[in-house]
């Protein structure tokens, strides 16, 4: 009686609401309304950053279309670019410690197998991705023909051809690559980059007066990464190798990681504003936008058509075939870094929000994120590789050059090892064309086309590059987790097999019985019957 008179109370208290009248649908909704509101905050205080950070390419568009009207002189112009330039500083400000102090504490906290094998893994990915990067460009260049019936383009865009060319030897380019990785001075490092320039020598030899080129060693203004990433991995083994003295140092080494992530988290929120101004700058700045993109039309299309083939498809489907996930969902994570990328255009100022945000909004490991995204930032330029693969057959159909198979298979080789050497800067692939056109034999006067439309076409080879390195971390991460739970089962099966096997043992031998048998609680045997028989 007692049950059934507090189950009629209990019907009679959800029937009615706070104060004793019955609840109807309209409390219901306006429950269901508040929930619907609550859901909504929740999703922009997560999404704050990538909706502004949208926002901002957005508005900077709006206001460079707005301002372009009113005629801004270059001093104008720099002072509307100024909001830009102090995030460009902000971001590059970061990049040493954040770079040497992630592959430190990264290459340190992975043992000496894991890191030979993810070291392995990430050198085949970035290799293999760069070939078919440089492989597509060439396949799209001799299908579309950007450069077919446009000789006299540096003319009618009244372009000039004192522009960057190059008369460095291929050789000396590959032997820079190799000496930049072991850097004389690291302090110098941080800020010079070698290279190799040439004098010429008159040589008089029987009479015969001889102009002779003799390759020098000279600095350049320019941060050495590669030779900074070098150090810091070989020194995060050295640590990993002394054990316990290393350990202070280590741990120095991480907390001033994290200390610069904090930093890059305040630098973050600042991205939507720079992006704004640097965006609109640019606009203001394009003089014949028309003139331009009717002229070079179908190089941009080219070069564009294949960043978006590469980056869409097929960079997705090597992540979907390795981890079997959906690339898509990974992605939709790093738009904030991936805006980043296409307003600055730089690769090394997109490092610092594609860590923060690769490992916040996807959960890679710490480890692999800090040890593989700045290697694959310094090495891996997949979009890299499709622009100058594109620019070199653009080049050679404008000087109605056909290539023999030689002369790709050149241009492959070149453009995936000069692409590793490139630097994460804005229009840092152009001289690196350069090298490609000297390797197959192209005169360079006609790069002046190629920088003439750099600005438009970096933009999508920076989010291309980005997106490789990002894709590598995801795909590296899955393994090494693969990896760790398969150890992880192998110890239970052991575990188990070990007990399993003391307690047959126990039961069955007729020579030996323990005298504390594992898990044997259940005996009642008399001590005298635990020792042994013999």
């Amino acid at each position: 009686m007692e049950e059934a008179a507090a189950s009629a109370a209990g019907e009679s208290k959800a029937g009615h609401g706070r104060n004793g009248h019955a609840e109807g649908p309209a409390a219901e909704e306006q429950r269901g309304g508040g929930a619907r509101l609550r859901g909504c905050r929740g999703f922009l205080r997560r999404n704050a950053l990538v909706l502004l950070t949208v926002s901002g390419v957005v508005a900077g568009v709006a206001l460079g279309a707005a301002v372009r009207g009113a005629a801004l002189g270059p001093a104008q112009v720099s002072y509307l670019a100024f909001p830009g330039e102090l995030l460009l500083r902000m971001l590059r400000m970061v990049i040493l410690p954040l770079v040497v102090c992630s592959l430190v504490s990264g290459a340190a906290s992975l043992d000496t197998r894991s890191l030979g094998r993810l070291g392995g893994i990430a050198l085949a990915y970035f290799l293999g991705t760069t070939l078919l990067a440089s492989g597509l460009a060439v396949a799209l260049g001799f299908i579309v023909r950007p450069g077919a019936g446009s000789s006299a383009l540096n003319t009618q865009l009244g372009l000039s051809d004192a522009l960057p060319t190059t008369n460095k030897e291929t050789v000396d380019s590959f032997l820079d690559l190799v000496r930049n990785l072991f850097p004389a001075n690291l302090v110098a490092a941080a800020f010079e980059t070698y290279v190799t320039d040439y004098k010429m020598l008159l040589r008089n030899t029987s009479g015969n007066a001889t102009l002779e080129k003799i390759p020098v060693g000279s600095e350049v203004k320019g941060m050495n990464i590669l030779g900074l990433v070098m150090f810091a991995l070989v020194l995060g083994v050295a640590l990993k190798k002394l054990g316990p003295e290393g350990e202070d140092l280590i741990r120095f080494f991480n907390s001033f990681n994290e200390a610069t992530m904090v930093l890059v988290t305040w630098i973050m929120w600042y991205v939507p504003i720079g992006i704004m101004f640097l965006v609109g700058s640019k606009i203001v700045e394009m003089e014949d936008i028309v003139l331009l993109v009717t002229s070079l039309g179908k190089y941009i299309f080219a070069s564009i058509l294949g960043h978006i083939i590469h980056g869409g498809i097929i960079l997705p489907l090597i992540y979907f075939a390795a981890t079997r996930q959906n690339p898509y969902r990974f992605l939709l994570g790093l738009i904030t870094p991936f805006a980043t990328a296409f307003a600055t255009s730089s690769s090394s100022a997109t490092l610092p929000s594609m860590i923060k945000c690769i490992e916040e909004n996807n959960k890679v490991d710490k480890r692999i994120s800090r040890f593989i995204l700045p290697i694959g930032a310094t090495v891996n330029m997949d979009g890299a590789a499709i622009f100058q693969c594109m620019a070199a057959v653009f080049i050679a159909q404008l000087n109605n050059v056909d290539l023999n198979p030689g002369q790709i298979f050149t241009i492959l080789v070149t453009a995936t090892a000069s692409s590793v050497g490139a630097a994460g800067v804005p229009a840092g692939g152009v001289l690196t064309i350069a090298i490609i056109l000297e390797a197959i034999g192209l005169p360079t006067n006609d790069l002046s086309l190629i920088l003439a439309v750099d600005w438009i076409v970096d933009r999508t080879t920076t989010v291309v590059n980005v997106e490789g390195d990002a894709l590598g971390a995801g795909i590296l991460n899955y393994l090494n987790e693969k990896d760790k739970k398969k150890r992880e089962q192998e110890l239970k099966e052991v575990t188990v097999e070990a007990v399993a096997n003391s307690k047959s043992e126990t039961e069955t031998s007729p020579l030996v019985t323990h005298k504390n048998p594992v898990s044997n609680t259940s005996s009642t045997a008399d001590p005298e019957s635990k020792e042994s028989v013999l």
